[in-house]
């Protein structure tokens, strides 16, 4: 069974993605799936759609200068909805931008395709952070799959890691370092740089945004261990329940003060169980220099997930970026499409 793809949002995730599937298309072939891109839409780079397919390559050039309507064919300037429920596509990505207050357009987006029984992937934190339990029942009366693999860990697996690799592992904990921001910039601060400093240096490599806050306040780690409770430890938690702190109160003397005591400051994020209660927690701690987390330095990213079975397991990886969340929407749609394949 082919698969028929439409992205939304060609940014630097939506062009990471395409990246990828232009250099492991054939490989795929030999393997007998066949996902052929059918649509692109975006916002600001335009749009496409060609029920027979798209040149990858010449997607990814127009995408670079924002021209994709430049296109040498097919059906140009379809707006989202269209896009979603007017093409051939039965796999939808969505790759727009996250908004953590109400979720949109995104949550519309993902709506619009499972109401139309088509699969959707995806790497935006704000409709799994707020409206997961509605999207899973709707996939699930509509008989199709929502997969957001991306959405904490960006190309480094977590949902998929205990889905296929702890069958039947129960999470009792996890704590991770979910911010590669705030990582990077403690990571600085050892080195002498001041927060300030070290921020602005965040900013000028691209780590950091113009206005830092979700990062430096602790909320975009906190989005993602919210996700990560909800999902694999059932809990119903929102984001204004939940103890977050950042590390903007932080000086270079406590970090200095810490290593002399054999330990390190980092960003921690953490979800356990108080009674029957899941909790989330997120803010500074100081860890020993023998705990795995302590040694993960500048943008990499890692969570140790505590289990039933055979205690911590911790995975380390890069946790941003646009080839790494493109990989993200890549992989779910090589998973997607070998189930799809053996009916």
């Amino acid at each position: 069974m082919g698969v028929n793809v439409a992205l939304i949002g060609c940014g630097n995730v939506g062009q990471g993605f395409l990246g990828l599937l232009a250099e492991k298309k054939d490989n795929l072939e030999k393997e007998g799936l066949k996902i052929n891109l059918v649509a692109v839409c975006d916002k600001l780079r335009g749009s496409v759609y060609d029920p027979e397919g798209l040149n990858i390559v010449k997607v990814l050039e127009l995408a670079s200068k924002s021209e994709i309507s430049s296109y040498p064919s097919g059906i140009k300037d379809l707006d989202p909805i269209s896009t979603i429920t007017k093409t051939n596509a039965n796999v939808i990505l969505e790759a727009t931008w996250t908004e953590l207050k109400t979720g949109e357009p995104a949550f519309t987006h993902m709506r619009e395709a499972l109401e139309a029984k088509k699969h959707v992937i995806t790497t935006n934190k704000g409709p799994i952070l707020l409206r997961l339990r509605e999207l899973l029942r709707l996939a699930e009366s509509n008989g199709v799959e929502i997969r957001f693999e991306g959405v904490v860990l960006s190309g480094t697996p977590v949902f998929n890691l205990v889905r296929e690799c702890l069958p039947e592992s129960e999470i009792v904990s996890f704590r991770g370092i979910l911010n590669g921001t705030t990582n990077y910039i403690l990571t600085k601060m050892e080195e002498g740089l001041s927060f300030e400093e070290a921020l602005k240096e965040a900013q000028k490599l691209g780590y950091a945004e113009a206005d830092p806050t979700m990062d430096v306040e602790g909320w975009d780690a906190a989005a993602k261990a919210l996700i990560m409770a909800n999902v694999f430890m059932g809990a119903n938690l929102k984001l204004e329940e939940i103890e977050c702190e950042g590390i903007t109160s932080l000086k270079v003397g406590d970090i200095r003060e810490a290593l002399k005591e054999g330990s390190r400051y980092k960003l921690i994020a953490r979800g356990y169980k108080e009674g029957e209660e899941v909790r989330v927690k997120v803010g500074p701690e100081k860890v020993p220099l023998s705990d795995p987390l302590a040694n993960i330095l500048g943008t990499l990213n890692a969570v140790t997930f505590s289990t039933d079975t055979i205690g911590d397991v911790t995975i380390v990886g890069r946790g941003a970026g646009g080839r790494e969340a493109g990989y993200a929407l890549f992989s779910d749609l090589v998973s997607l499409a070998r189930k799809l394949s053996r009916g």
